[in-house]
């Protein structure tokens, strides 16, 4: 009898640490402030490609500089829980329709805060207005040089369903190719065709975009809501 509760003593004190150890896992805090910001130029938030673009938040821990990835919403905007501390925040080198710039961006988070981040884009869209016509959607923009060094490779316009549209979400797009693109003073117009299963529709998203040359992201325009009816 001894020996059998001898025995058992070990496989006593694993159970205990475990259990113990579990509920240390249920009692951790959850972080309470949130980091909100938006991604701007000139004060305006720049259009992106839903979940395209990545910020990254870094903090000094006790043995680790740990990373925390930020994605950035298409309206420029992004958000964040996270404890209180002081943060570092990263714009991505080749990771935006932007001029690459590393420099990091202090965050001291005492609650919740908000924040903007600057960038520089290479082009950026001006007077959008949208309009329909039978059958299909048409806008008509401008296109405005604000950084040198970089040269177009085309602009598209997309239309949607939802309001997630960029070229991985649409039903139907148009475009125009550098080669056509010969003055920027002068308003460029794209149309495209709706397809013809949503001929009956109330109305439809329809967003344009900027591709810059050597640049992975495009810049958008926000989503407009084209009445059809």
């Amino acid at each position: 009898m001894k020996s059998r509760i001898i025995h058992s003593i070990p496989a006593l004190l694993l159970a205990l640490v475990t259990a113990l150890s579990g509920c240390e896992k249920d009692n951790r805090t959850e972080p309470e402030s949130v980091l909100k910001g938006k991604v701007v130029f000139e004060g305006q938030p720049i259009g992106l490609r839903s979940n395209g673009v990545q910020l990254e938040l870094w903090q000094h821990g006790y043995q680790l500089f740990t990373k925390i990835p930020v994605m950035v919403a298409q309206d420029g905007t992004f958000s964040a829980s996270l404890f209180d501390g002081n943060y570092k925040l990263v714009r991505l080198r080749g990771n935006g329709p932007w001029v690459d710039n590393t420099d990091s961006i202090d965050v001291e988070l005492r609650g919740s805060k908000e924040i903007d981040v600057p960038v520089n884009p290479f082009f950026i869209l001006k007077n959008d207005v949208y309009s329909k016509g039978e059958g299909k959607v048409s806008a008509t923009f401008n296109v405005q040089q604000v950084t040198a060094g970089r040269t177009i490779e085309r602009v598209n316009l997309y239309i949607g369903t939802t309001t997630i549209v960029d070229p991985g979400n649409n039903v139907g797009n148009a475009q125009e190719v550098a080669a056509n693109i010969t003055d920027l003073s002068k308003p460029i117009t794209l149309t495209a065709n709706i397809p013809a299963n949503l001929a009956s529709r109330e109305y439809i998203y329809a967003r344009i975009g900027v591709k810059t040359s050597g640049v992975g992201e495009m810049l958008f325009g926000m989503p407009q809501k084209v009445m059809l009816r």
